[in-house]
């Protein structure tokens, strides 16, 4: 089936990206929608990404479950991926993050808002999402769909939830634009905190937000920093 390999074959490359941009370490993940059958999507059994290969990719069902016969060990916190699908049709992609540039907007009251072009892809309405405030004492994990469904109600019909002490969920109508939303997620963290110890800042306006994301989604740009990235992980492998 083209369409699946080329899906998986993006999926290995997300993985390679992310891990290159610091964006993943150790842990982290990405997912892609089943190109053919919209309740399964494609992730990595439980692997650092920077090691994926085709062979580590499992697909599984909205609700967690394998159903390609795998014996690979799964991530735990799939249930982030199949839950937001679940909740928006037109989302195929999801990026679980622990990104130390944008981990700091989850502890505080500092509200993590676009302020550069390309970071308009992040959306205006960033929210905390504790994992706390339903389940009580955890490891902070989502490690079922009750987590999940709760962490995708949350995030609504944003792109971007934080998850205090945790980390970031990027969602995505298409996996490239998932992937440079996530890498620029931290681009824009990195770059507020250090604009915040100058003073005030001056974020983009709703008019901007509007005409930058439309720069920023548009397939010419995407294909511009994709090659980019997949150039500069493959460099590094």
């Amino acid at each position: 089936m083209p369409k699946v390999k080329e899906a998986i074959d993006l999926l290995v490359a997300a993985n390679h990206i992310l891990a290159h941009e610091n964006v993943v370490d150790a842990f982290g993940h990405v997912s892609i929608r089943h190109p053919e059958i919209p309740n399964h999507y494609f992730i990595s059994c439980s692997r650092s990404p920077q090691l994926v290969t085709p062979d580590d990719i499992m697909e599984f069902d909205l609700e967690g479950n394998s159903v390609d016969g795998s014996k690979l060990r799964p991530y735990a916190e799939r249930h982030i991926h199949g839950a937001i699908m679940e909740a928006r049709p037109e989302i195929n992609s999801v990026v679980h993050n622990h990104s130390y540039s944008v981990i700091p907007f989850g502890l505080t009251g500092v509200k993590l808002r676009p302020a550069i072009h390309v970071g308009a892809g992040v959306g205006e309405d960033i929210g905390v999402w504790d994992i706390h405030d339903k389940f009580g004492d955890t490891d902070l994990l989502v490690r079922n769909m009750e987590h999940g469904r709760d962490l995708a109600s949350f995030l609504g019909q944003s792109t971007v939830v934080l998850m205090r002490g945790h980390g970031s969920t990027v969602a995505g109508q298409g996996l490239k634009g998932t992937v440079l939303t996530a890498i620029y997620l931290q681009v824009s963290a990195t770059i507020q905190l250090q604009a915040m110890q100058l003073g005030d800042i001056k974020f983009l306006s709703p008019g901007e937000l509007e005409k930058c994301q439309e720069m920023f989604f548009s397939d010419l740009s995407q294909d511009r920093a994709w090659e980019h990235y997949v150039m500069c992980a493959e460099e590094e492998r």
